[in-house]
This record gives structure tokens, C-alpha cells and sequence, in this order.
């Protein structure tokens, strides 16, 4: 039996200023460096490693390969009521994603409804934090991402449409709180190959298929993820790609399956204001009464607690901010090593001495 490498501990603080250092020799801007930290480790608090720091090296590459602007300067290209598009200029995912965000709720807050699409931006992350980031301000999110094929389309042998998170996000009884759904319409989150890679672990045969469209037990050799619940999850993806990219105006999967092109990443920000559905003192105490009934139910046998959407998240928050996040070994070698190569201090912790 293989035994997993073990894997270190790091306080939030040293690994959001590791982690900004590290994007910021790599060519993001400043703000955009520390921007994307907080996010990357923002998913690492809440178990989310597959969307955290693991994702700096392939971040690091893709500013390398041109992918990503560091320096990218967006623009605001349409603006029509309650709707706008920016052009990302290849800039950072979670700078791109926060700026989508923060004009969703601008434009909510004069129309009741606010959407911002954010075109030619880059790996958006764990979008949770941007629906998260809505509903801490009293509004309703909702957050899509769209890229390249990576997951089969059901019925099909190879990639076809995007693995596409969604996120949805509610204020309730406590605003440190929100309730937050984050999903993937892929049967895995890709990220999570990356993790099993990194730890030295098997992932499941239904995560995944390799070159041959075979499913795998081995995350090296997976060649693209599979759907969620089948044609359900192949579906939602296909008619998200047209929320996201056509409408936005830079479609991703026709031009990757016809022209055999990557054109990059899309996002997509809704708020909607409580206040335009009649709600004059906010959603937070219907949407609390309705947690407090769901919670309610008579948890299954063998569950300890009927959670929310988001919850065990907010509770493995309290244990990574008092005991230090996990990071794992394989992750942390290719950190210091990204380190090394560009100048900057690996913190102790990552060094196993």
C-alpha cells in the first residue's frame, strides 16, 4: 500500500505573503499579486486545496506562456442598464472575477439587478469568494466561470465542454455567514486530480478518463474529467458556456472543438438587491428562517449534522486559522522550488526544517 506523503503546516498570514511574493516575481502586478493570494488561500482554508495555492506554478507559466497580462489594464466595453461587459485584457482570474463582482453590485444597486460579464480573463478559482463576496454585501450572487473544453460531453468520447463552476450565494442570520453553494458541473473539480497528484494518492475510476477515454485510477494520466450525473452535468455546462461566453461575446467551446483555438477565459457576476423584491430590511432573516428549518431535519443515520451549503467550509475556516493550513508535500516542493528559481524566501514551514 502507497502512503500518502505528510504534509506541512502554515499559518494563513506566512502563506498569503509567500504566496503574493512568489505571483509578484512571477510578473502579476502588486495588487493583482495580493488579490489573487488571498483568494488562492481563502480555498485553502476551507478544504478547497485543489483551487489554492497548489495553482501557483501553473499561474506562474501561463503569465510565461502569455496567457495571463500581469500588467493587464481591463476596460469597461458595454454598458446597457443593468448589464456590462469588461474585457479582461488577459488580466488575473481573481482580479478579473472581483471586478465583475464588485460592478454586478454597482449596477444592483440603482436597477435591483446587476450582471457583469468579464471577457479574455483567466483561471477564476474557487468562485465561491466572488458569491460569497455578494452576499456579504446584503445582496443575492450568483457566479459562473467558463474555459476550455476539460470534461466529455455525455455520450461522447473526449472533452467537449468546460468543467464550468457555479456559485450561489445568500445573506442569512449571521452576515460573517452567508450561505454558499459551490459547484462544479464535472463529476471532480480538476483541481482535485492536481491535489491527488500532488499527494501521491489514487483518485476514484469515475473522476476521470486518460487518452484513450478510459476511465483511470491514476491522476497523472487523466486526460479529461467526467460530467456530474451524467447528461445533467454535460447539459448545464453546455447552456452555461452560452450564459457566460456567447452572449459575452467570446464564445470558448466552438472555437476549441472548430478552430481547434484556446480563447482563454470567461466569467459572469449576478447580484440581485433584495430591496427590488419587496425585501426593505434585506433577505437575511427569511433566508435564516428557512436555514434553521432545513438544519432541522432529522440528520441520516450515520451523519453527525445536517449542514448548509458552504458550512463545513466556514467550520474547517476556524481549525486552519488556529492549527495552520495543510499543504501538501508534492505541493509545497514545487512552491519553494518556484521560490527558489525566482528569488524569493521559502517560509520555514514549507521547508521541513
Amino acid at each position: 500500500m502507497t502512503v500518502a506523503p505528510a504534509k506541512k503546516l502554515i499559518v494563513r498570514e506566512t502563506l498569503e505573503a509567500f504566496a503574493a511574493a512568489l505571483l509578484q516575481a512571477g510578473g502579476f502586478r502588486g495588487d493583482y499579486a495580493r488579490q489573487s493570494a488571498e483568494h488562492l488561500v481563502w480555498a485553502n482554508l476551507r478544504g478547497a486545496d485543489s483551487h489554492g495555492v497548489l495553482r501557483i506554478p501553473r499561474y506562474l507559466e501561463m503569465v510565461e506562456l502569455g496567457i495571463v497580462k500581469g500588467d493587464a489594464q481591463p476596460t469597461l466595453s458595454r454598458e446597457f442598464a443593468a448589464v456590462a461587459v469588461l474585457d479582461g485584457d488577459l488580466v488575473p482570474g481573481a482580479s478579473g472575477m472581483a471586478m465583475a463582482t464588485d460592478k454586478a453590485v454597482e449596477l444592483a444597486g440603482k436597477f435591483g439587478i446587476g450582471l457583469c460579464s468579464v471577457m479574455r480573463t483567466s483561471h477564476a478559482g474557487a468562485v465561491g469568494y466572488f458569491a460569497e463576496r455578494i452576499a456579504r454585501a446584503g445582496l443575492v450572487g450568483i457566479v459562473m466561470s467558463a474555459s476550455k473544453p476539460l470534461m466529455v460531453y455525455h455520450g461522447a468520447r473526449g472533452e467537449g465542454v468546460s468543467t464550468n463552476p457555479l456559485a450561489i450565494g445568500a445573506p442569512g442570520n449571521d452576515p460573517e455567514r452567508p450561505i454558499v453553494l459551490d459547484m462544479s458541473t464535472a463529476a471532480v473539480a480538476l483541481g482535485k486530480v492536481m491535489a491527488a497528484k500532488d499527494a501521491g494518492q489514487p483518485i476514484p475510476p469515475d473522476w476521470g478518463v486518460d487518452v484513450n477515454g478510459v476511465p483511470t485510477t491514476d491522476p497523472s494520466q487523466v486526460k479529461a474529467v467526467l460530467p456530474m450525473a451524467g447528461p445533467k452535468g454535460s447539459g448545464l455546462s453546455l447552456m452555461i458556456e452560452v450564459l457566460v461566453s456567447v452572449l459575452g461575446g467570446n464564445p470558448l467551446i466552438s472555437v476549441a472543438l472548430t478552430e481547434k483555438r484556446d480563447a482563454g477565459f470567461n466569467g459572469l457576476a449576478v447580484a440581485l438587491h433584495p430591496e427590488a423584491f419587496g425585501f426593505e430590511h434585506g433577505v437575511g432573516a427569511e433566508v435564516g428562517r428557512l436555514a434553521v428549518a432545513i438544519k432541522g431535519l432529522p440528520p441520516a443515520e450515520g451523519v453527525d449534522a445536517v449542514r448548509l451549503p458552504g458550512e463545513r467550509g466556514f467550520e474547517l475556516a476556524v481549525q486552519r486559522m488556529s492549527n495552520g493550513i495543510p499543504i501538501a508535500a508534492g505541493t509545497a516542493r514545487r512552491l519553494a522550488e518556484e521560490a527558489v528559481r525566482r528569488g524569493v524566501s521559502v517560509p520555514l514551514e514549507l521547508t521541513g526544517r
